[in-house]
């Protein structure tokens, strides 16, 4: 196809892109003006059906529980994905020096960076297990929580580098936790079959609410999601740093 006629293509197709979204987004209700009802009835009745005060996870991990989980394990495909897309032929190299790559040089980071980042781990770690853990009472939960939590495994990186990174950042615990995460969430869908209800069923005792247990099952999975989330990150982060440094060859296993 020559230059010009894929221009013509382009542009047709731009054009029915634009039309279909500006048709979506005039039919939108003005800013403001809630439609309903949905919303109305989750936050009316979720604080007395589930003993939560976060309407949000009740949604997520009970009254559409099953959707979720189909989203958690895209997550889960995507990551084991990019993981056998980067594997590595040869032994994994966590004490090699970085690999020299013509103008992209790696520096190491200044006193001001390590200080900073060495501060913001712990605070980082905190704040993401505080958001995983009220995910029933507050906003947040295991989605937010989890990717908080992984991207603390990059100020290691950025303040002591990739050695440290790399012992600290192990990819068998990354791996087992993703898949334990995953796995939680399912067999919390199976214990309530178990329980002679139905998949994902909520069969836990719902507790008081506004505590880290109320919500029944709800704690149980959001802990999950947000284990899975946070092991998918780092080990997300961990196989593209992999690619900038070397690696040995087949013959030096």
């Amino acid at each position: 196809m020559k230059i010009r006629a894929r221009l013509v293509v382009c542009l047709v197709g731009i054009v029915g892109l634009a039309a279909i979204l500006f048709t979506g987004i005039s039919g939108l209700p003005g800013y403001g003006h809630y439609p309903g009802p949905y919303g109305d009835y989750i936050n009316a009745l979720a604080p007395y059906q589930r003993h939560v005060t976060n309407a949000v996870s009740a949604v997520n991990f009970d009254y559409r529980g099953l959707d979720t989980l189909g989203e958690e394990f895209i997550l889960f495909a995507a990551v084991a994905g990019l993981v056998l897309l980067l594997r590595s032929p040869g032994v994994e190299a966590e004490d090699r020096p970085p690999i020299e790559i013509p103008n992209r040089p790696i520096e190491p980071a200044s006193d001001g960076v390590r200080w900073l980042t060495f501060g913001l781990v712990a605070v980082v770690n905190l704040f993401g297990t505080y958001m995983v853990l009220h995910g029933n009472t507050t906003p947040g939960g295991g989605f937010q929580g989890g990717a908080i939590l992984g991207t603390a495994s990059m100020m290691v990186y950025l303040g002591a580098g990739y050695r440290t990174y790399r012992r600290s950042t192990a990819k068998q615990a990354t791996e087992i936790g993703k898949s334990l995460g995953a796995g939680i969430y399912a067999l919390t869908g199976l214990a309530g079959m178990v329980a002679g209800g139905a998949f994902l069923q909520n069969v836990l005792p719902l507790g008081r609410r506004e505590s880290l247990l109320s919500g029944g099952t709800i704690p149980v999975i959001n802990f999950g999601v947000g284990l899975e989330v946070a092991a998918g990150f780092a080990l997300l982060f961990l196989q593209f740093i992999k690619e900038t440094r070397k690696q040995p060859s087949v013959e030096e296993k």
